[in-house]
């Protein structure tokens, strides 16, 4: 997680910083994406709060938005619907206190809501309203809550 920060850092500084970090850029590159497999690029926008939890297999797409307590699970892919020279592919919304389980494929244009809680091997193919619970390929909603759950990081 500190290394994410860390190039992440790197990654939006001024120029001048920016050259320094490359050596830093590559060896976490290198470390955390070739010896991890995970991909979270120092471009991704995310708020404070990001959890992994088994961090293995994970794929995240540099332009996708991530709200503040996000909790993330292994074998996970969030990326682009579609990418070609003529389409760079929409990219998931994620809003705040959203929990997703292992083995979850969000793809494309996809807006999940504050408080959402995306079961283990679901794939995401509509948006999910704040507060639902969604299980299942595709997923389906099982739950509403009234309010959004706040995930407590205390």
């Amino acid at each position: 997680m500190v290394a994410f920060c860390v190039a992440n850092l790197f990654t939006h500084a001024p120029l001048p910083l920016r050259y320094l970090g490359y050596l830093y850029l590559i060896l976490n590159r290198v470390i955390v994406e070739w010896v991890l497999c995970v991909e979270l690029y120092g471009k991704l926008t995310a708020g404070s709060g990001l959890s992994l939890y088994h961090s293995q297999a994970l794929v995240v797409h540099e332009r996708t938005v991530i709200g503040q307590n996000f909790v993330l699970r292994h074998s996970t892919t969030i990326g682009a619907a579609l990418i070609s020279s003529t389409y760079d592919g929409s990219v998931p919304m994620i809003g705040n206190d959203v929990d997703i389980g292992s083995n979850v494929v969000i793809l494309g244009d996809i807006k999940i809501g504050d408080g959402a809680i995306i079961g283990a091997g679901t794939v995401i193919v509509k948006n999910v309203e704040a507060g639902s619970v969604v299980v299942g390929n595709p997923a389906r909603v099982i739950r509403r809550a009234s309010t959004p759950v706040v995930i407590n990081k205390s």
